[in-house]
């Protein structure tokens, strides 16, 4: 018996409580130019029935010919599921027949599929910690497309999809709710996208999930259960669940028994519906393909493969947090694409404090690039719209809205027409000499940004460089300091005493010594000097 579900998770029923037991089979194309038995293009979007080989179409005598780069991108799931790699798998005949499927029968795997047992660890808002359980991945071929609203008078077929390798990867009934259902599927999504093995998109098709769903009383076992098919929303997913669990329960609740069945969700309507009664093994009358001899793989390619895998974003994300101490937001927002990740990387491995980097690359470098008009950043990776604004990253003391001695590039950066600016526009190395730079107390954090902006505009050249040309260099020497302080305090007599009366006040004086210095004073200095002076 497994453990009982947490009270919270309990549907609330007319008669007591009911438990939700969810398993997904998740159908995803695996990242592959050819097709799992031909080498017909595997390209989205083609012209109907543009991309198919005689062996698609099953013309007689024509013999599939196993895809080796499939196979590699199914170990390499099974190895980022921290499944169990079967060196010894078994191509079968799923037989039955569809219009969309020319030889009657769909090569898959049954009882020896390419990877065994695994698991995945799926943290849940409330920190809660779901172990979901993978029971096998296989590889098969998908099926092609009938169009029923091209013609009145016929349904017609596309084949561009017959054939393309596909992974089912089939979970354990440990799911309890909609909420851990849909978590499971971003998980799951992010792997196979960080591991380069399918591209997640759900909207093309390429990512599918069959929901499987039962009630049951806590406690008791496992029920009948309903099978919805074909969801390519996670949306979707969260929603068929909740309308299946409460329809089951009123069904049972009512006197009435539940059938296993497939099932179609309608989302205009929100509910599901009966498309045909269930099948079981026996009836697809599984047998091993004659024209394929068992698939048997080398212990050395699936340490090859483990050594070349590429780290998942919740490793890289704890990873993040545990050896740059970062904040789990940051770890999230730098985690969120992997060109992105990277480039952080790249800052630090240059020499940039962990911390100071995420927040520049975080609230400067990227705010920046996202506030730039939408048809100038067609395609740049998407971050969390609370990164810094324009209006607030170059809110700086100014007059005539140019602060004294900085060359004028807020106009520039907001008239320019440069076309758009993927992430590493700038080299990492330009972020590392400015964040360098601010560290040694050469120049301010706000300078920073102005220096940050001419880069911008101009890629190409050297920060440091920048900075000595326009004599940008901070203003250490307390004397130099000390002399604009006592001026700006010598003609404030009245804000001095409001500055006494609340400390707070000083931030007046702060601004006006840094706009006498043309912003190029410590602010740490200015700060100091004027408690001493003020008597704060």
């Amino acid at each position: 018996m497994d453990a009982p579900a947490k009270k919270s998770k309990l549907i609330k029923g007319a008669t007591g409580d009911w438990e939700v037991v969810i398993g997904l089979e998740v159908h995803a194309q695996v990242t592959s130019e050819a097709k799992l038995f031909s080498g017909a293009s595997t390209a989205f979007g083609g012209e109907p029935n543009s991309h198919v080989s005689l062996v698609d179409a099953a013309m007689p005598g024509m013999l599939p010919v196993i895809n080796v780069e499939c196979v590699r991108q199914a170990v390499r799931t099974g190895l980022g599921l921290k499944a169990k790699i079967n060196l010894k798998s078994v191509f079968d005949r799923k037989n039955y027949f569809y219009p969309d499927l020319p030889q009657g029968y769909q090569i898959s795997q049954y009882k020896s599929p390419i990877v065994g047992e695994g698991e995945v660890l799926v943290d849940m808002p409330d920190g809660e910690t779901v172990r979901v359980g993978i029971e096998r991945l296989h590889l098969e071929q998908d099926a092609g497309k009938s169009l029923h609203d091209q013609n009145p008078s016929m349904s017609l077929v596309d084949l561009n999809r017959a054939g393309v390798a596909l992974m089912e990867i089939v979970s354990k009934p440990d799911l309890r709710s909609a909420d851990e259902a849909k978590a499971f599927m971003t998980d799951m999504r992010a792997i196979l996208h960080d591991l380069g093995t399918c591209d997640g998109d759900m909207e093309k098709g390429n990512l599918r999930v069959d929901v499987n769903v039962s009630v049951r009383r806590p406690g008791e076992p496992l029920s009948t259960r309903c099978e919805i098919k074909n969801l390519n929303s996670i949306n979707f997913i969260g929603q068929a669940i909740d309308y299946e669990a409460r329809r089951q329960i009123d069904t049972l609740e009512n006197g009435g028994i539940i059938r296993q069945e497939t099932r179609l969700f309608d989302p205009d309507k929100g509910e599901t519906r009966s498309m045909r009664t269930k099948e079981e093994a026996h009836d697809y009358r599984y047998f091993p393909d004659p024209d394929l001899l068992p698939l048997e793989i080398s212990e050395s390619l699936v340490d090859y493969l483990r050594k070349d895998l590429l780290e998942l974003r919740k490793d890289k994300r704890a990873r993040f947090i545990s050896d740059h101490g970062l904040s789990a937001y940051d770890a999230d927002v730098l985690v969120a694409e992997r060109e992105r990740a990277e480039y952080y990387e790249e800052i630090v491995k240059g020499g940039a404090e962990p911390k100071a980097a995420a927040n520049w690359l975080i609230n400067e470098y990227l705010g920046r690039l996202m506030n730039r008009p939408s048809e100038q950043r067609h395609g740049m990776p998407s971050v969390n719209q609370t990164a810094a604004t324009y209006s607030e990253t170059l809110n700086m003391p100014s007059e005539g809205g140019q602060r004294p001695g900085m060359p004028n590039v807020r106009s520039k950066i907001i008239s320019a027409t440069v076309g758009p600016l993927p992430l590493k526009h700038l080299p990492p190395a330009t972020h590392t000499s400015i964040l360098s730079m601010v560290s040694s107390g050469l120049i301010s954090s706000k300078t920073a940004k102005d220096v940050l902006d001419h880069m911008m505009l101009n890629p190409g050249e050297d920060p440091r460089e920048y900075v000595e040309k326009h004599n940008l260099q901070q203003v250490t020497d307390l004397s130099a300091i000390e002399k604009i302080v006592d001026d700006v305090v010598a003609k404030n007599p009245d804000k001095v005493a409001d500055a006494k009366a609340n400390p707070k006040a000083i931030g007046w004086f702060v601004g006006q010594v840094m706009k006498a210095s043309g912003g190029k004073a410590n602010p740490q200095a200015v700060n100091d000097l004027l408690k001493k002076k003020l008597g704060i």
